[in-house]
């Protein structure tokens, strides 16, 4: 098979090693848990009417050595004497057998039937917990990872366990279940004969291994390259607009061939054998039957009365039987084979996910709403606009309530995405509650990554940022991010009608408060001049609307939600400079009172900022109000003027 052809210009990453024999008997232990944790009586029961089934199997192939040798015999010499044939003892046998039949027919279909409420069952668990995992994951996880595979793991990866549990982990069983029964009737029937059928199984089961080890190690990869690609096909739809701009559709195209060839080898590689197995252990079990149809046969005929040797017509017969219904759980296994392994494959995947750490929280000072009674600070369930930090000390239990002012305190921070690169350097920042704080330079100077730890998307690495006098690390992140209001450069909406989009900021709001915040935003007016106005549908993350009215939805959601304190990151990038204007005046209200931290490419918005921060390479290089930095010529006075500073 020849390798893959490699990306003229994207990085193909190696797969991941995963075929470790160990690892992967720790991932079906792990699978097994899951499913019998949840569903442990219904798996008692299917595993009951497996063993009903198995034995009723086994009794009626019993039985045809009683057919042959207590009652066909009989008959035939009956009639050979010219007696009157006695079918009755005959037919009330058959019965016996009819019976046994039906048994383990109704317990086929039993658990049948439990087996799907318990397969879908748990892919609805596995589903709700890999999302509900993902909710609790930090920022960096997305950011070091590509949406596609992450959603090829709810996919791909999830779809995988359905065929195991549903068919392959009964089916093992069942096929454990009956060797151990035949192999026990066949012990009663013929010595000879089960040694010499042992001898094939011992053949069949060299051969399965082998072959098994061939595919295992390409499953796993089958399913890492799957994540991959759709990842790429993510990335590309996401990005259509860029591709046809720069005209590298060609370039996309043979990018895609390579991920494709690399899954194509995968996959070819994986199949190649498992799906070779069950046809070879088949024609194994074919010539085991010959074998022993021969020398049963010979034993038959020469060995009549000889004790462990000889056999009867109908031992003979019932033997032959038990042969095929030996070989044929073998092959059953064999043949689930290839959906065990991709199971596995993809059972890695999502125990990988479900294993990622969790964002951590040691926060106990919490936000809640509060009034003013008999002139001291009390907390409410009212919403009163004035919030308060509920701190209780650890030590003592004692409550203390400390009014939100939006106080914040950069100390000497320092911060690297990872530990040997630092990308902010001793950072030392304060705004007083109510001020408008502008940070502005050029790309990647660290304007967006200084509010990412505000909200403590990250953590630093050493210095102390103090919200209200609180270290930040004492407040649980979810009430910190409730104190901060912000509007993204880039808007997402959901599928969702514009009334619903808005209300995201705040569950609890009333149409009235949500029409409130559009008109806040200047909304308000185009909304309604939408066919359903605030029920219209918004689909494809606004594909319907045009970039400003995303952002003025985004704006309209920050100030439905009326949090103590507000982070604008380019928040009026997509709006034109007519609707700017009326944003920005809207804005100014929204901002009023609250500490508003602001970073702006355009200048001409933060004019009016109490302290504008400009940043260099991760360093604060300049402070002060927009007056003040002009008359400084440095680095702001370059970047408003368009000048060269001498």
């Amino acid at each position: 098979m020849p390798a893959p052809t490699p990306g003229r210009r994207r990085n193909i990453q190696p797969r991941a090693k995963l075929d470790n024999p160990k690892q992967s008997f720790q991932t079906f232990k792990r699978l097994l848990a899951l499913v019998f944790k949840r569903y442990k009586v219904a798996m008692i029961f299917v595993f009951v009417c497996i063993i009903v089934s198995v034995l009723a199997s086994v009794q009626g192939t019993r039985f045809l050595q009683n057919l042959f040798d207590d009652y066909i015999t009989p008959l035939v010499q009956q009639v050979a004497d010219g007696q009157q044939a006695d079918f009755q003892p005959l037919l009330l046998a058959i019965g016996q057998v009819a019976l046994f039949y039906l048994l383990g027919a109704a317990a086929t279909y039993v658990q049948s039937r439990i087996m799907i409420y318990v397969t879908q069952g748990t892919m609805r668990d596995i589903r709700n917990d890999i999302f509900r995992h993902m909710e609790s994951l930090p920022i960096q996880y997305f950011d070091t990872h590509t949406h596609g595979d992450i959603m090829s793991v709810y996919t791909n990866d999830v779809d995988t366990l359905r065929q195991m549990i549903s068919q392959s982990m009964t089916q093992v069983f069942n096929s454990v279940i009956t060797i151990v029964a035949v192999l026990v009737s066949m012990f009663t029937l013929s010595l000879p004969l089960t040694l010499l059928t042992l001898l094939m199984v011992g053949v069949m089961m060299f051969v399965s291994k082998t072959l098994a080890g061939k595919s295992g190690k390409s499953f796993v990869a089958q399913q890492t390259d799957l994540g991959k690609e759709n990842g790429y096909i993510e990335e590309m739809m996401n990005g259509q607009k860029v591709v046809k701009v720069f005209n590298h559709e060609k370039r996309n195209i043979e990018d895609f061939n390579a991920l494709n060839e690399q899954l194509f080898d995968s996959s070819y590689h994986a199949n190649m054998f498992a799906n070779i197995i069950m046809p070879v252990n088949g024609q194994l079990g074919n010539v085991s039957y010959v074998l022993c149809a021969i020398v049963g046969s010979i034993l038959a005929v020469t060995c009549q009365g000889v004790p462990v040797l000889g056999l009867s017509l109908g031992a003979l017969v019932s033997f032959l039987t038990f042969n095929k219904s030996f070989s044929h759980p073998i092959s059953q296994v064999s043949q689930q084979f290839n959906s065990i392994v991709m199971a596995l494959a993809g059972a890695d995947r999502v125990f990988a996910l479900l294993d990622e750490k969790s964002e951590e929280d040691n926060g106990y000072v919490t936000l809640v709403n509060a009034e003013y009674k008999d002139g001291k600070l009390t907390e409410t369930d009212k919403r009163t606009g004035i919030w308060a930090w509920k701190h209780t000390h650890q030590a003592t239990g004692e409550v203390e309530y400390k009014l939100q002012q939006g106080d914040l305190v950069m100390d000497d921070v320092d911060f690297g995405y990872t530990d040997d690169k630092l990308v902010l350097h001793h950072i030392d920042l304060y705004a007083k509650p109510g001020q408008k704080i502008a940070f502005v330079g050029s790309t990647g100077a660290g304007k967006t990554t200084i509010t990412n730890l505000i909200n403590r998307f990250y953590d630093i690495q050493d210095g102390k940022i103090r919200y209200d006098g609180i270290n930040i690390n004492k407040i649980k992140k979810a009430d910190l991010r409730r104190s901060l209001g912000i509007v993204l450069q880039e808007t997402n909406l959901f599928s969702d009608t514009i009334m619903e989009n808005i209300r995201y900021g705040r569950l609890d709001a009333t149409d009235e408060e949500v029409i409130a915040a559009a008109k806040l935003a200047n909304a308000d007016s185009f909304i309604r001049q939408l066919p359903d106005g605030y029920n219209t549908v918004i689909k494809a993350d606004g594909g319907n609307l045009s970039q400003g009215q995303r952002q003025m939805l985004a704006i309209a959601r920050a100030a439905v939600a009326d949090p103590p304190a507000l982070i604008l990151d380019e928040a009026t990038s997509s709006i034109d400079t007519r609707t700017e204007k009326m944003v920005q005046e809207s804005m100014d209200k929204l901002m009023k009172g609250r500490t508003t931290f602001v970073i702006a490419h355009r200048l001409s918005t933060v004019k009016n900022s109490d302290c504008i921060i400009v940043l260099e390479q991760g360093r604060i290089i300049e402070r002060g109000t927009h007056d003040q930095l002009l008359e400084q010529k440095g680095k702001y006075y370059q970047l408003y003027t368009g000048k060269a500073v001498s």
